[in-house]
């Protein structure tokens, strides 16, 4: 297996075994060990993460991550309560703002899901909760299983069930890509390549980790 994934991995120059995704890039390799792959529970981080998932549509996230901290302060640190409320003087406001993505589709889609974060709080308790309820079983393939085949995949089962719920829910710029990339990326699924010194450490979380449950 180690052989097999040895296309996936590098080793820095600080001896740390990583995904190959970061390799020699100190944005990407501390989001990849401080961030990539933690589950998280937090309304706002997840409300986050889908906003700037749907940001990066056609660009890189090193794009979006050297911008994140202006998105944050323009998008009131995403606090959906906030951005619901925001009418088209803050869209203008935002196509003047050179720290952003000033793509009026995605800001507007932005603001849509607020709204739609709003609603889900409603039903669900949070945002969290649902999030959570889409958690893959243990014998959904995905990059960590070790019987899995190479190559690595764009879209699984679950996010394409993900991205379509959400779409018939009213959300935007969020499709299965988008959607299975947001899974690795929050910890619903442990996508830190076999070998992986981070790999470890995700899992150890991951098992301590009590995901939240739908408010009945």
């Amino acid at each position: 297996m180690a052989d097999h994934n040895s296309q996936y991995l590098h080793t820095d120059n600080d001896a740390v075994t990583r995904c190959w995704w970061c390799v020699n890039n100190s944005d990407y390799i501390h989001y990849h060990d401080q961030e990539w792959g933690r589950p998280v529970n937090d309304d706002h981080q997840l409300f986050e993460k889908i906003c700037l998932e749907g940001f990066q549509s056609g660009l890189s996230w090193l794009t979006i991550l050297r911008k994140r901290q202006n998105f944050r302060q323009s998008f009131a640190d995403f606090n959906f309560n906030v951005v619901a409320k925001f009418d088209e003087n803050n869209v203008a406001a935002l196509l003047q703002n050179k720290g952003i993505i000033r793509h009026r589709g995605k800001i507007e889609a932005t603001i849509n899901n607020a709204s739609r974060a709003i609603e889900m709080v409603e039903e669900f308790g949070s945002v969290a909760a649902y999030i959570w309820s889409w958690e893959p079983s243990s014998d959904e393939p995905h990059i960590g299983k070790s019987e899995y085949n190479f190559p690595i995949p764009s879209i699984t089962k679950t996010s394409q069930l993900l991205s379509k719920d959400l779409k018939e829910r009213g959300w935007k710029f969020f499709g299965p890509t988008t959607a299975y990339a947001f899974m690795q990326a929050m910890g619903l699924v442990n996508d830190h390549m076999p070998g992986c010194d981070n790999r470890k450490i995700i899992e150890d979380i991951r098992s301590e980790f009590n995901p939240p449950k739908v408010s009945v």
